[in-house]
């Protein structure tokens, strides 16, 4: 994978789809990658809503036929994770305060304690991390609430394209294999999202 002095991927399995209202500002280190699923039925609908003003979108979008999309120059940030989870009570490393912390249901203040924390003490945030989109709805859409919805399974060209995707980038970029993750594991998400995708 060859990536340009504007952070755009230069190689024919991947198609320019920038969309400069989903970048940010600069991110000067990657960190690691999120997966993410679109909840929107086509890569048109997303690429679209890409183009509001204010959309907050990942740096890649792979369609259902395992077409990829770069939607955001890996060298820019994007809003794709939101509020961070402490990684230290995923991995059992949390310290006793910290734990004392989070027996108070606080996303917003247990997110600010993560983001004083270096990587890897904290999982990939906005600022640094890619973020790859993989179109799929969560079904069904009327549903109430978000966890009354699942997400569909991602196809088996999705995933072909995800492999390629994700170890390129975790060459070309240097990022341990160890820091990809799902949505909902670093994030409060539907625990569905991205369920089915597989990169390694």
């Amino acid at each position: 994978m060859n990536i340009d002095s504007q952070g755009l991927v230069q190689d024919p399995r991947v198609r320019l789809a920038i969309s400069p209202n989903i970048e940010r500002g600069p991110m000067t280190t990657v960190r690691g990658i999120v997966i993410h699923q679109t909840d929107s039925p086509t890569a048109t609908s997303t690429l679209n809503s890409y183009r509001s003003p204010g959309a907050n979108g990942a740096h890649f979008l792979i369609d259902r036929d395992g077409t990829i999309y770069q939607t955001a120059s890996i060298l820019k940030v994007t809003w794709h994770v939101g509020l961070l989870k402490a990684r230290c009570l995923a991995e059992h490393r949390c310290a006793p305060i910290e734990l004392r912390a989070l027996q108070k249901f606080d996303p917003r203040g247990e997110h600010r304690r993560e983001m004083a924390k270096a990587h890897p003490d904290r999982y990939p945030s906005n600022q640094d991390a890619i973020g790859i989109e993989l179109v799929g709805q969560a079904l069904p859409v009327d549903a109430p609430k978000d966890d009354d919805k699942a997400f569909e399974p991602v196809t088996a060209a999705q995933n072909a394209s995800l492999q390629w995707l994700v170890r390129s980038l975790s060459l070309a970029l240097g990022v341990a294999m160890t820091e990809v993750f799902r949505h909902p594991v670093v994030s409060r998400k539907n625990r569905t999202e991205a369920e089915s995708a597989v990169w390694q």
